[in-house]
């Protein structure tokens, strides 16, 4: 059964393959996937991964960090932040502590949180290099480039 739809007056694209919105979803599902597969081997979720790799780069100088640092710098709400957080908590990834001012909560990363992430990040990366692998690095580059054009400055 064919539907009444025409395409050519409901769309200003020629097909779904010429949808940047379309691409970008394909793109990143299939991205994800390739993604999720790897952290299986570390229990970790594709968001859990996200936090905890974003708290390891903002600490990384030794200076206290709070959890509305973490979520802005992964472009998360506070809610999902914090859910994320208390997951990672359980696991005993990360912890928590008042801060000396006593309006919010540091965030660090555990011994164990620090010996996942030295084997979790360099898998992931090794996953992001066989997923673009098709691109050179000049295209890899342009690609980077676009993507920083495209994401909201100062979250």
């Amino acid at each position: 059964m064919t539907n009444n739809l025409n395409f050519k007056e409901i769309s200003v694209y020629k097909g779904p393959e010429r949808s940047p919105g379309f691409l970008l979803w394909h793109i990143s599902t299939t991205w994800r996937s390739t993604i999720e597969a790897v952290l299986k081997n570390y229990c970790l979720t594709h968001p859990q991964f996200v936090v905890l790799a974003t708290l390891g780069w903002l600490t990384r100088n030794g200076d206290p960090v709070t959890q509305v640092a973490i979520g802005r710098m992964a472009g998360l709400d506070p809610n999902t932040t914090s859910q994320i957080i208390k997951g990672l908590e359980q696991k005993e990834l990360v912890k928590r502590e008042q801060s000396s001012d006593g309006r919010a909560k540091n965030t660090f990363l555990t011994r164990n949180g620090s010996q996942i992430l030295s084997v979790a990040l360099p898998a992931v990366e090794k996953g992001d290099a066989q997923f673009f692998e098709n691109l050179s690095p000049k295209e890899m580059e342009s690609m980077i480039n676009i993507f920083h054009k495209l994401i909201p400055h100062e979250q």
